[in-house]
């Protein structure tokens, strides 16, 4: 649980240093390009499935995400998840695990990030967040990067059939 919860969110702080702002500066802070052209050019591809994925989400009403506001973030939670999710598996390597309330470890792990971004809100204040800030309502914060990774869908069986099924073709990967 703390890995999904407490550890992804670590994980999405250092990640910011390699996201659509903070990959243009370098180690000492400097703005300065420090990335091969080629590198930079399939960040950008990547970073764009995922923007038009949040792009797509509509937060209320008619009102849709606005993945580029919201695309550090997102890059974040993504990059989050994944570092977090590799910290578990080390820690979990060569021990025999069992299920928790039915629960493997996995499992457990998005669980917790779910319940990390457990949330109402008032329909004027998702309108005034979708509109300026640049994290996505929390609901997205939880799917958007969840319906990215192959361990999610491992670990709880997905397929075609279920909400938040993604191809592999249609999965960001940053």
């Amino acid at each position: 649980m703390n890995y999904g919860g407490m550890g992804a969110v670590i994980g999405h702080e250092l990640t910011h240093g390699f996201d659509d702002e903070g990959s243009k500066y370098d180690a000492e802070g400097n703005l300065k390009s420090w990335w091969s052209a080629e590198v930079r050019r399939k960040f950008e591809a990547h970073a764009a499935m995922l923007q038009k994925q949040f792009d797509n989400y509509v937060a209320i009403d008619t009102l849709h995400v606005n993945g580029k506001l919201t695309l550090g973030e997102n890059i974040a939670d993504l990059g989050g998840l994944a570092i977090a999710y590799d910290g578990l598996m080390k820690t979990l390597e060569n021990k025999k695990v069992q299920p928790i309330d039915g629960f493997t470890p996995e499992q457990r792990f998005f669980l917790s990030w779910a319940q990390v971004w457990r949330t109402n809100y008032r329909p004027e204040l998702l309108r005034l967040q979708v509109r300026t800030n640049p994290h996505a309502p929390a609901n997205f914060r939880v799917s958007g990067p969840l319906s990215n990774l192959p361990e999610f869908y491992a670990a709880f069986n997905l397929n075609e059939v279920d909400t938040m099924f993604r191809s592999e073709q249609q999965r960001a990967k940053i």
